[in-house]
């Protein structure tokens, strides 16, 4: 088990990806440190988990250089993984300075503790599948692609990545620190509460006992379970950390079969729930959003001979399992443990229907 008693430093970690990373990192005995905002929604997957009581958590904001510098002073992290952002394109809109100071400063910040830590061997940063330019094509963006993200929050993703780049050529190349950047598609999963995002949309909907209310259900996204990005940022932090030579830049995404429209990812959340819950299509002339996403992956595949461990099918199962559990009030961490030992038998044995 390489991460037992690995010092981690993961930033976000009250968030729904974040918590998600803290209880593998906690089940594999890493000594974790967590660096973020408090939870931003009531209910939130941190608080019901329980995560803090397995980790040491620190209440911050990624734009506080003074705190986070103590932060990386005081725990000596050999392994850094950034996802604390500002998460969310309909925010960005509203809010796109917050989401650049964020997004770019907040990198910035980490990047420089990183920098002068002198403890750190390997750091990723995790962006999103949005950075690339988006021509509307119906082949996946290689990470060769040109980075120029449309809205606030696209951009100032390509923005962070720019900055781990120039990090990377003028001080990390000469320095004994791995880097790399993981660009995830857009992830399910048990315990997301934020808003505007379909599966949140979905559980509130059935919740309050209304239809589902879809805004562009012909959008083609690379959903997956968020297990498997988690994962496979874990894969390629602890390559990086063996061998420097694994360091890169890497899409994180499903299979081309599994890059489905939302409509066609609500019908299967409806399927699945059962109680003839149903759909509608309401566009409310919201912001532009990019209709066809699909990511190439070939390069984490080719290079950890990594591949998918659930299809779309099984990550929308595993949501509905763990709302039910949820909006039944019965053990969601006992549910969260389940779901990371069945993803990770899975993944031992590279079977997709489980």
């Amino acid at each position: 088990m390489f991460y037992k008693g690995k010092k981690v430093l993961v930033t976000g970690h009250t968030g729904f990806k974040g918590t998600w990373l803290c209880e593998i990192l906690a089940k594999e005995g890493a000594d974790v440190t967590g660096y973020a905002l408090a939870p931003f929604s009531e209910p939130n997957l941190f608080s019901l988990c329980g995560t803090e009581s397995r980790i040491h958590s620190v209440i911050g904001d990624i734009r506080d250089f003074e705190k986070l510098t103590k932060v990386f002073e005081e725990v000596e992290p050999e392994i850094v993984l950034h996802l604390a952002a500002q998460p969310l394109v309909r925010e960005s809109y509203q809010n796109p300075r917050y989401t650049y100071e964020t997004n770019v400063m907040g990198t910035v910040n980490v990047c420089e503790c990183v920098r002068k830590c002198g403890s750190v061997k390997s750091f990723l940063n995790v962006t999103t599948d949005k950075v690339y330019r988006n021509n509307e094509w119906e082949w996946g963006y290689r990470e060769n692609e040109p980075l120029d993200g449309f809205d606030p929050y696209s951009n100032s993703k390509s923005c962070s990545e720019l900055v781990t780049h120039s990090y990377i050529n003028a001080f990390f190349d000469n320095m004994g620190v791995a880097v790399s950047t993981a660009r995830a598609g857009n992830v399910i999963g048990g315990g997301d509460f934020a808003k505007d995002r379909i599966i949140p949309d979905c559980v509130r909907a059935v919740q309050k006992n209304e239809n589902i209310i879809v805004r562009n259900p012909y959008s083609v996204r690379p959903y997956q379970h968020v297990l498997e990005p988690l994962f496979a940022y874990l894969l390629i932090a602890r390559k990086q950390y063996e061998d420097k030579k694994y360091a890169g830049f890497y899409n994180v995404g499903p299979d081309d079969i599994d890059c489905i429209t939302t409509g066609k990812l609500v019908d299967t959340f409806c399927r699945m729930w059962g109680d003839d819950v149903k759909w509608v299509n309401e566009n409310q002339d919201g912001p532009h959003e990019a209709s066809f996403l699909k990511l190439d992956c070939s390069k984490l595949k080719k290079t950890f001979n990594w591949s998918p461990t659930w299809d779309v099918e099984n990550a929308v199962k595993k949501v509905v399992e763990w709302s039910k559990v949820y909006l039944n009030k019965e053990n969601v961490m006992e549910c969260v443990n389940n779901q990371i030992d069945e993803f990770q038998s899975c993944m031992a044995s590279k079977l997709t229907d489980c």
